[in-house]
């Protein structure tokens, strides 16, 4: 069992921890010499990394998806968590647990999934309570349907997230066809349930989250719409126009050209499908990005690309300036790591290291990769 998370990293604290390599990328200093740039993850969240010394001894000794063991210390680089490497080494599958490596939804599936069947069950029109029955006659996508995360890294990007952000929905969609009496519920529960269905084949995500080749090819929404094709086909009876309406809701759902959508929403249970797609997602980012790196200063986070923006901590601002300062939490000890035994001096926690340049002032990096993953 895992004794440290990224959740529980505290700034300028040598650590061992095990994380799961989302990414791996051998690059060069000025030198030549190389240095690697990592993302490391485990169930609670994932950190930026480097390892500067050393490199042409480990680099080519594990890849993307591999588990390893580290040793180094936690900073804080341009308002952002990071680790500095000092030592590495690769894993075997029974040295971990691989529950303490995946993000996985905080609700129970079991709760989730019964939850679902009762919408299902719940809806008055006979022809959209068919078409649901029998997509979800199937094993095999019920059982991706449950694990499936909602995105690769934006929103509910987690085991279980993909059902959590349904569920969601048709909670909201409850909410809002109160307040607007021509919202056909059932039409908008049914687009709710099946406008990311595509997704379950979408995504990779036996290990840490990607894209299947099928998904780069075609997408969700074109994965969707097959998928779908398959149930109506087995429902001669199916009214021809309903399915358009169902179909369309799917291709819609992005909402503008722009952001992956065939069409934009034409019709009033597509266009609230839309927006309250977007709300839920963009809420989720929100509360992420908050729960990160909550442990650096200042009333502001860091840039957050897939928002495009800061965020305020609106605890800390409206915090009285008298009151008691937070006490830290406690820092777990640590048994010695015979691997790394051996711990390098310390790098200096200030300044910028030789091969690091200052972030641009306007990140239009981030905000282009930010506008490509809007399309999940």
């Amino acid at each position: 069992m895992k004794s440290l998370y990224v959740g529980s990293l505290v700034p300028n604290e040598n650590v061992t921890a095990q994380f799961l390599v989302l990414s791996k990328e051998i690059r060069q200093k000025k030198t030549g010499e190389p240095y690697l740039s990592l993302h490391l993850s485990d169930r609670t969240g994932e950190i930026e990394a480097k390892m500067w010394d050393n490199v042409a001894e480990v680099m080519h000794t594990f890849d993307r998806d591999d588990f390893v063991k580290v040793k180094g210390l936690a900073q804080v680089y341009q308002s952002r968590s990071q680790f500095t490497i000092h030592r590495l080494r690769r894993l075997e599958e029974h040295e971990i647990d691989f529950s303490d490596f995946f993000p996985c939804s905080e609700r129970d599936p079991e709760e989730m999934w019964s939850e679902l069947q009762g919408i299902i069950e719940g809806l008055q029109n006979p022809h959209l309570r068919s078409l649901l029955r029998l997509v979800f006659s199937d094993q095999r996508v019920c059982e991706m349907y449950r694990m499936a995360p909602a995105a690769k890294n934006i929103h509910h990007a987690c085991r279980g997230g993909l059902l959590e952000h349904v569920l969601s929905l048709c909670e909201l969609g409850r909410l809002t066809a109160s307040h607007y009496k021509e919202i056909d519920l059932d039409l908008l529960i049914t687009g709710a349930i099946l406008h990311d269905i595509g997704k379950i084949e979408e995504l990779s995500y036996a290990r840490s989250f990607g894209y299947s080749a099928d998904g780069q090819l075609l997408g969700h929404i074109v994965l969707g719409l097959r998928l779908l094709g398959n149930a109506f086909a087995r429902l001669p009876d199916f009214p021809p126009k309903l399915r358009v309406l169902v179909e369309h809701m799917i291709i819609s759902h992005h909402g503008e050209l722009e952001f992956g959508s065939p069409k934009v929403p034409a019709f009033p249970e597509a266009l609230l499908l839309h927006h309250l797609d977007n709300l839920d997602s963009k809420m989720n980012a929100v509360r992420n990005a908050l729960k990160r790196d909550g442990h650096i200063e200042g009333e502001f986070t860091g840039w957050i690309a897939p928002l495009e923006r800061i965020l305020l901590r609106k605890d800390r601002y409206l915090r009285d300036e008298n009151s008691p300062a937070q006490s830290k939490p406690p820092v777990p000890e640590l048994t010695p790591d015979p691997v790394t035994d051996a711990e390098p001096p310390n790098p200096p926690t200030t300044g910028t290291a030789p091969d690091r340049k200052p972030a641009p002032t306007t990140p239009f990096g981030e905000k282009l990769q930010a506008v490509l993953s809007s399309r999940e």
